[in-house]
């Protein structure tokens, strides 16, 4: 590969001509795009990665990707994130017990007692109290 002349469809050509010189594109597309043809231009991934302030491995990875994918290179892929832990039902189970009366003794529902009881009634696996908030603060519950 490092030994091939990197060359742009003239269509893709085209296309990122066009994203460039539009006023509204995103930075990392606009960054892809402006990197895809200056290597068509026969600019080095050093000079490219200096002139864009990104790594020469970011240029390199574009290159290869553009040659697999073609476009789709310019495309932001999903990201993982953190995996939801308390479900849609689990929230609501939780905010009907805050709605619910308050135990024997207490005269309003507290937010560690709210963690408490719901982890002992299995809405969920662990719960804290500032998890419980942040329920109730989506939901502008208010506990009195």
């Amino acid at each position: 590969m490092l030994d091939q002349p990197f060359a742009l469809a003239p269509a893709d050509q085209q296309h990122l001509l066009a994203i460039t010189r539009r006023g509204r594109t995103k930075a990392r597309t606009f960054q892809r795009a402006s990197a895809l043809l200056q290597l068509q231009a026969g600019h080095t991934l050093l000079q490219i990665a200096e002139a864009l302030q990104v790594s020469r491995q970011s240029v390199a990875r574009w290159r290869d990707h553009y040659r697999q994918e073609g476009l789709q290179v310019l495309d932001e892929k999903p990201r993982s994130g953190r995996p939801i832990r308390i479900t849609g039902k689990q929230r609501a189970r939780i905010t009907a017990l805050a709605c619910s009366t308050p135990p024997e003794g207490r005269a309003r529902w507290t937010l560690r007692l709210l963690a408490d009881k719901a982890v002992e009634l299995g809405y969920c696996g662990n719960l804290s109290h500032t998890g419980v908030r942040q329920i109730l603060k989506k939901t502008n519950f208010s506990r009195t």
